[in-house]
């Protein structure tokens, strides 16, 4: 059995053993995909980067952020970014609607991309999509607090060891 010659070969292919339809854009090393979690839907989007010899792949939130709780929306994502080891939310200020998004990536430089940890990527990008995901709702459509909603997910606010 031939290795994929590419890191998109290789996505490629774990796309095609996996659950998922994905659409290819021409010309682009980028899939794109739907996933259904617990808490919602979104659209996750992986791309690999050859020419860095990486692969990031985005969970990407379809509620928008109002402007006028983007500044709530920013301190929420900072407090599930606090701690986090793999990964980190983004919100995009500037962009008309407030995108926010998940974003896991890895560097292959020197090795090579498998299946296996495209795997493990996708599959931690959509576990904290899902987590947060009603965090990030309640933050976008109603008053609450962002450590109200933290809490919500996490528990009560403590300090939170770094966890190795």
């Amino acid at each position: 059995m031939t290795q994929p010659r590419t890191m998109f070969d290789t996505l490629k292919k774990f796309f095609g053993d996996s659950p998922y339809l994905t659409t290819e854009f021409s010309g682009q090393t980028v899939l794109r995909f739907n996933h259904e979690g617990e808490n919602g839907h979104w659209v996750c989007i992986a791309h690999a980067r050859e020419a860095e010899d990486r692969l990031v792949v985005y969970s990407i939130e379809l509620t928008e952020a109002p402007a006028a709780r983007r500044a709530a929306m920013a301190e929420f994502l900072a407090r599930a970014n606090y701690g986090m080891l793999i990964g980190n939310f983004e919100m995009d200020f500037d962009d008309k609607d407030g995108e926010v998004r998940f974003k896991t990536s890895i560097d292959v430089e020197g090795d090579r991309l498998s299946t296996a940890l495209i795997g493990q990527l996708v599959k931690l990008n959509v576990q904290m999509m899902d987590k947060y995901l009603p965090g990030i709702r309640a933050i976008a459509t109603t008053e609450i607090s962002p450590l109200s909603a933290i809490e919500q997910i996490e528990g009560p606010s403590q300090i939170r060891e770094i966890r190795a």
